[in-house]
């Protein structure tokens, strides 16, 4: 496989007064300039769709919000990134964290859903919720009910040779244990991810 230089990125603030500051990235000097567009679009959506998921449930009392983002991929092609927002209401101990997570197939210029990782009609959604049930125990992580499965477009991104799968909190584990995440190297998977798709260039040594 031919190698593939890192996608440039800039950091872009949003600040609405001493209480209020969102940094999340965009991309640029690509070659391709509509796919640059659809990247950074999507970015932004998400970025505000986790500005709007903390206004919504705390009903516009915010005290403070914090976003930042984290560059987990950027080779081979693959650019995998998460946001994330934290924002606490006023009076209130306690603040929320939410995450949202982008990856993109920088080949055939498509963001990826989580099926679109893995075989048609393979079995990844059993394959992933048995491994997460598995590292629940080995782990000892406090659940508030019984996990029961990821759905086939759970949330995920891509970090070297690991898919990391993640949930909100109070999905299934109690608010202080935050975001739970359980990381699955892509050997674990080998056997039902396609060629030359994001998981298998991760499994790539060269």
């Amino acid at each position: 496989m031919p190698m593939s230089l890192p996608v440039p990125i800039k950091p872009y603030e949003i600040k609405d007064g001493p209480g209020k500051h969102v940094v999340y990235p965009q991309v640029y000097n690509m070659a391709n300039q509509s796919l640059q567009a659809f990247i950074n679009q999507s970015i932004v959506r998400n970025t505000q769709q986790l500005i709007d998921m903390q206004t919504n449930d705390m009903s516009g009392n915010i005290a403070e919000m914090v976003g930042g983002f984290e560059m987990k991929n950027n080779q081979r092609n693959v650019l995998s990134l998460t946001l994330s927002n934290y924002a606490i209401p006023y009076m209130a101990a306690n603040g929320m964290t939410y995450m949202n997570s982008l990856t993109f197939d920088l080949m055939n210029g498509n963001e990826c859903r989580l099926s679109d990782l893995f075989k048609p009609r393979s079995n990844y959604t059993q394959r992933i919720s048995a491994i997460i049930q598995k590292q629940i125990a080995e782990r000892d992580i406090p659940t508030i009910h019984n996990f029961t499965g990821i759905s086939p477009q759970q949330s995920f991104y891509i970090a070297d040779k690991t898919l990391v799968i993640y949930f909100q909190p109070l999905e299934f584990t109690p608010h202080v244990f935050g975001i739970p995440t359980f990381p699955i190297s892509v050997y674990e998977l080998q056997d039902i991810i396609p060629e030359n798709s994001p998981l298998s260039r991760m499994a790539m040594n060269n």
